[in-house]
Parts: structure tokens; C-alpha cells; sequence
């Protein structure tokens, strides 16, 4: 899989550099032993929702996607004209068509905003709902609180052995769980579904390893374990504290219910095809699958939206699959009764600047984005807030980061007004703005 970098040229490698490999490749077998301890936290509320989020890393356009221009100067309005949706007044811009057919199932909010204009402090503020505490660079992975994917997996429970919340293909820079600990970090599926070999690690038998083979290896294992092993010394063997673990990922190997999860090839060709046979396509259904089976967070990484030149050509291409994959996620999603439960979001760090750079691309601009929100209670056909006719900032109904965490985890039964403690017992409030945005609660 080709490496996706922003304008600073960050790439997962720079990640696994600065010392967030554990959090972003670890096994299974780790998972389950790092989430052992959270066992008994029930959280704030055990609703039966879920999210799955869509990252648009790099900082995706609202001009060319949700909140076209149509009335400004060409250096400003671009190349794309506005399109008409299913719901009278709304537009989005030109390849926003199959969103456009089913906009009564979604809301587009245009007026959310902050002041941090780089890469590393806005995805940290809007994945987290907290601002960094210091200055950071563009390209820095920065962690100074939990993700809400990471308060998710930390409040609510899961299937026997499942991860509570998964990041495909990699995790966001700012993703992980900070204070919480590692066991709350996402388990990453870095994998491609689109593969005609597709195999989630540590949740498929290993290659020419029949089940049979696999059991009989197992059981091999135990007796050699059972020989070394003395009773007076059972007890304080790190092994012992081990197999509890391991007995759990053999569990989750060899249940059907979890490989039936996995098991996106099992799909009918005809639902394959509606995501779209590419990789995005293929995660937005393989997240579907995911959530179905009751993970509670599910995070779609999709980057490439850091258009600082070429940016039509580059949309031309990109933006058709994608926002078709959204459509048929929604509309899935729908189909199977799973949208009331589901919510499915869609930012990225901000927007894009209002004129057009001699580059043919737009450069970073946090005064105004758009975000999307589909299901759980999401009432559609509705815009909230507005950016001036320029589209240089939010005007109307004008919301925050923290706007944004609050209403996230008040649909996920969550109160963003709850307090962690961290390991020093220093107390931190989750969101320190707990209003949601009401529009979008039902």
C-alpha cells in the first residue's frame, strides 16, 4: 500500500519514529491482554450506538464539496459549479452527486471552526475536542488527550474479545489514548479488503496452518507448559498471566462469529460493487461488517486532501469513489435497520483557503469547514450554520471542536462532562465545552 503523506511529509514511518508503533501495530494476543484491566468500566451510558468516522486527512475542501460558492469570484469559486440536492434550498458542489440523491438522510454543518492552522494541532483539536496546550509544529503526532475514539473503547463494552474501537487502514496522529493507556489505543487493520487475499492480522489462521494443525500446535503448547511448570511456582509465573490472553485470541481465531466479521469476501458481488471495488470503498463496508458485530468506534483513514496545487485535477478523481462509498455506507446502513443506531461523521483538520493559489490548489484554512453527520437520531435534509457568500469564515450559528466531541459522545450515550483522572491523579473534564449541537440531536 502506497504511503500517504501531507504537505510537512509525514508518513506513518515518521510515526513508528516517534515512538507510537506500540499503539499502531501491536497483536491481538497484545490487545487483548492491555484491555484485560478495563473489563469492568461500563461508562456513562451502554446505548447500543455506534460511530464510524470518516478521516479526510490533510484538510478536505468545503468549496468543492459541501459549501460551494457559486457567487464568488472565480479565484475564489473555483472550477466546480454548485449541484442541487434532495432537499430544496441545499446545494453541494459538482461531485457531490450520490450524497446530493440521499441529503435527506444527512445533515452538512458549515460553520464550525478554530484557530489552528497546521496539520498536527487541528487534527489533535478536532479529533480530540481539546486544543494542544503548547504550539506544535504542522507535522507533529501530538498527544495531550484521549481521542473520542479512545473514550469510546474506555466507556462502553464490546463482544467477548473484540477491540472496542479499530482505525483502518492506520491510526490518526492524534488517535490514540493518551492517559487512558495503551489498551485503549485503536487496533489497526492495515491491510487492504479490496485484496483478493485479504486476512485481518491475528484473526486468521497463519498460511498453510490448517484449523486442525493449529489446535493440535495449541495443544502441544500446554503440555510443554504444564512440564516446566511446578505448582508452588504457578502462581508467579508471568506465562500463567499470559495464557488468559493468548486462550482469548485463539478464541477469536477460531469463532465463526468473528470470521464471519471479517470475512468481507463473504459479501454479496452486487454490495461489493456499490461501495466500490477500491480500497476506501472496501473499509467503508469492511467498518459496516465491524459494527454490526458490535464494535462501538470504527475510524476510516482516507488520506490525500491536502491539495496545495492541482487541486480540480486531483478532485476529478478522487471524489467521485469516495463520496459514492459515503452514499452506499448511509444506504447500507439504512437498509439493514443499522442507521438509527449508527452514526457516521465525515472532517478532516480544516479547510481550505477561499482564493485559489498559483499552484491551482488551496492552502490551509481553519476559519471555516464542513462536517457531515449521518444516523443515530441525525435529523437530514438540513444545513446548520453558514459561511460568509465568500466562504472566508462561519457567520451564522458559528460552533467549535468542542461542539463538535460533545455531540459525538452524547449520541454515544457518553457525557462529555465526565472527569478521568490521569496516572498522577491530576483530574481532566473530557470536553470543556459540553454543548452539543442541537440541531443535530433529534
Amino acid at each position: 500500500m502506497a504511503r500517504r503523506t501531507n504537505c510537512e511529509g509525514m508518513s506513518r514511518r515518521d510515526c513508528l519514529q516517534v515512538g507510537l508503533g506500540g499503539l499502531l501495530g501491536g497483536g491481538l494476543a497484545g490487545a487483548l491482554r492491555m484491555r484485560a484491566h478495563a473489563a469492568e468500566a461500563g461508562g456513562a451510558s451502554q446505548r447500543e450506538t455506534r460511530c464510524i468516522l470518516i478521516w479526510m486527512d490533510g484538510g478536505p475542501t468545503h468549496y468543492e464539496t459541501f459549501d460551494p460558492k457559486p457567487e464568488a469570484p472565480s479565484e475564489i469559486r473555483g472550477e466546480y459549479g454548485p449541484i442541487a440536492t434532495k432537499s430544496p434550498g441545499v446545494f453541494f458542489s459538482r461531485h457531490m452527486t450520490q450524497l446530493a440523491a440521499i441529503s435527506d438522510k444527512l445533515a452538512v454543518v458549515r460553520s464550525i471552526c478554530h484557530n489552528q492552522g497546521n496539520h498536527g494541532a487541528g487534527n489533535h483539536y478536532m479529533m480530540t475536542g481539546s486544543p494542544t496546550r503548547i504550539p506544535v509544529s504542522c507535522g507533529a503526532f501530538v498527544s495531550f488527550h484521549p481521542s473520542v475514539g479512545s473514550v469510546t473503547a474506555h466507556e462502553r463494552s464490546t463482544p467477548p474479545g473484540m477491540p472496542a474501537y479499530f482505525s483502518l487502514p492506520r491510526m490518526t496522529r492524534s488517535g490514540g489514548p493518551n492517559f487512558l493507556g495503551a489498551k485503549y489505543a485503536p487496533f489497526v487493520v492495515s491491510d487492504d479488503p479490496n485484496d483478493d487475499d485479504f486476512r485481518v492480522r491475528d484473526v486468521a489462521l497463519p498460511g498453510g496452518l490448517s484449523e486442525g494443525q493449529f489446535a493440535d500446535r495449541r495443544t502441544l503448547r500446554g503440555q510443554l507448559d504444564r512440564l516446566r511448570r511446578i505448582a508452588d511456582s504457578a502462581a508467579a509465573d508471568p506465562v500463567g498471566a499470559l495464557d488468559e490472553y493468548y486462550q482469548q485470541g485463539y478464541s477469536l481465531v477460531t469463532s465463526p462469529d468473528a470470521q464471519r466479521a471479517f470475512d468481507i469476501h463473504s459479501e454479496d458481488a452486487a454490495v461489493r460493487d456499490k461501495y466500490g471495488r477500491n480500497g476506501f470503498g472496501q473499509r467503508a463496508l469492511l467498518a459496516r461488517r465491524l459494527v454490526e458485530a458490535g464494535v462501538p468506534f470504527v475510524t476510516l483513514y482516507e488520506g490525500g486532501w491536502d491539495h496545495h496545487s492541482t487541486i480540480f485535477s486531483a478532485l476529478d478523481k478522487k471524489l467521485p469513489p469516495f463520496e459514492g462509498a459515503i452514499a452506499a455506507l448511509i444506504n447500507d446502513l439504512d437498509e439493514r435497520g443499522l442507521l438509527d443506531t449508527t452514526l457516521v461523521v465525515a472532517l478532516g483538520e480544516f479547510g481550505r483557503t477561499p482564493k485559489i493559489n498559483e499552484g491551482g490548489g488551496r492552502d490551509h484554512w481553519s476559519n471555516a469547514m464542513s462536517v457531515m453527520f449521518a444516523g443515530c437520531g441525525t435529523p437530514g435534509g438540513q444545513v446548520v450554520g453558514a459561511t460568509d457568500r465568500k466562504g472566508y469564515a462561519a457567520n451564522e450559528r458559528v460552533l467549535a471542536p468542542e461542539n463538535f466531541a460533545s455531540t459525538v459522545y452524547r449520541k454515544l450515550g457518553i457525557d462529555p462532562a465526565t472527569i478521568f483522572y490521569t496516572s498522577q491523579g491530576r483530574p481532566v473534564r473530557l470536553v470543556s465545552d459540553t454543548t452539543p449541537i442541537d440541531e443535530l440531536m433529534g
